[in-house]
């Protein structure tokens, strides 16, 4: 299975060029995305969730097409979306709010209550069930939003920062819910943080203004510096190297 980006070009307000004919494969379980502001990654990622649609092209998963009426509530349903900051629904607790998220994409009520249980265990958060949804921390919110995903079977989930904000423990145990994910689920994250790229991703794809300047594994990025440095050192290096910045 395959995230594809054919030829697309995308434009704010008919003047601004985000994307022009742009090429992308990734059709690894565990990629990151990385870029300075303006690289165009959550324009990227908006499009990758059909929340955009381009202005020219084609974004398919698994061969599904957005575009295609036909497609798009299977598209939907397969790909979710997991922004920066998950909002609790007043009034629900932990466990209705994952039902819920399974609603949306289609399930009925009686499948997404039962389905809710199972993911919630998933992500370790069974105990934390019957907890109004807005008593939970930073972390627990982003467990939820992915136990969320998936109740309703999603093949890959798009992340937005999904780290940033927690403490070191919280995004160990965050880094150990995507190391078991990935072997049954794909997902992409965009993120500024390094730490955890030798530990937790296959692939790196590096964006800026719109261009692809490095697409292949987390040990070929690593490989692009001083192999004396550690591994989040290296991967600063890199980065740097390649849009001139550093992160």
């Amino acid at each position: 299975m395959a995230l594809e980006f054919c030829d697309v070009t995308f434009r704010y307000h008919r003047k601004t060029t985000v994307l022009d004919g742009f090429n992308l494969r990734v059709d690894n379980p565990a990629t990151v995305l990385l870029g300075p502001n303006g690289a165009g990654k959550s324009t990227l990622m908006g499009l990758a969730a059909s929340q955009l649609k381009p202005s020219l092209g084609r974004v398919a998963w698994a061969g599904r097409d957005p575009a295609d009426r036909k497609a798009l509530k299977t598209y939907r349903t397969a790909v979710a979306w997991l922004p920066q900051q998950i909002t609790p629904v007043p009034g629900l607790t932990v466990r209705e709010q994952v039902a819920y998220a399974g609603w949306l994409k289609g399930m009925n009520r009686t499948d997404a209550w039962n389905a809710s249980a199972a993911t919630l265990a998933r992500v370790g958060l069974s105990e934390l069930a019957d907890r109004r949804s807005h008593q939970v921390s930073g972390g627990q919110l982003r467990r939820m939003g992915i136990a969320g995903a998936l109740t309703h079977h999603s093949e890959l989930i798009l992340m937005d920062e999904p780290t940033a904000g927690l403490d070191p423990t919280q995004r160990k145990v965050f880094r150990t819910l995507l190391e078991r994910l990935a072997d049954d689920v794909h997902f992409v994250v965009s993120t500024h943080q390094t730490e955890d790229l030798a530990d937790l991703y296959q692939n790196v794809i590096v964006l800026d203004h719109g261009t692809v300047r490095f697409h292949g594994t987390t040990a070929e990025f690593h490989a692009m510096t001083d192999n004396d440095q550690g591994p989040r050192e290296r991967a600063e290096a890199a980065y740097a190297r390649l849009v001139g910045e550093e992160i």
